[in-house]
């Protein structure tokens, strides 16, 4: 069966394929199907917009969607960025922009109280509208600057819990064990079944 993943990011792209890889579905990206054009993300959830992304990819593609929305929930300032997290700087901010203003936010936060998680919402829809959602969390704490070459968003900041190393720092084999997204995919691949009967 054919999928849409309903993202243009390319690290999303090739880290969703990656963890899809063994389920036999044949994964498209969304630059396939010019006619999708560009989704707004206004929910106040992460749900909310992770739904409206997957609908709205598999009612213009005939075909099904699986889109995530996730983001940085940060402990001392009140769950921020948090549906804001790919904007954060800005509209059109890249992510060295939104991880530098979260450093400066928290640059006189003491180290027990930078205490955050990685959250994402997953959901897999059918053009005949029966969808299936899951949610994964990865817990950690905001370092003081950035560190690593691998990854993207804010992962150069965010050390997981158990590590010393920041998301950054991981090779994708260990991210993917530990990451939010890959425990929302590991979640909703026991639930896909159910969509591909």
């Amino acid at each position: 069966m054919k999928a849409v993943i309903a993202t243009r990011n390319k690290g999303k792209i090739k880290e969703l394929k990656e963890l899809l890889s063994d389920f036999g579905l044949d994964i498209l990206p969304l630059d396939h199907f010019p006619q999708v054009g560009e989704i707004v993300e206004d929910g106040d959830t992460f749900f909310e917009n992770a739904m409206k992304k997957a609908k709205t990819v598999s009612e213009k593609t005939g075909l099904m969607a699986i889109a995530d929305d996730s983001g940085l929930e940060v402990d001392a300032l009140k769950g921020a960025p948090g549906v804001y997290s790919a904007r954060y700087a800005g509209e059109g901010a890249t992510d060295e922009q939104n991880y530098l203003k979260l450093l400066d936010e928290m640059k006189d936060v003491p180290e027990e109280k930078r205490g955050a998680q990685f959250r994402c919402v997953m959901v897999a829809y059918r053009p005949d509208g029966r969808w299936v959602s899951a949610e994964g969390v990865c817990r950690g704490r905001i370092t003081y600057s950035p560190r690593g070459e691998k990854g993207f968003g804010y992962d150069p900041v965010f050390v997981p819990e158990g590590d010393t190393r920041t998301m950054a720092e991981l090779t994708r084999e260990e991210k993917n064990k530990i990451s939010h997204r890959g425990k929302a995919l590991g979640i909703l691949k026991e639930k896909i079944s159910e969509l591909l009967s």
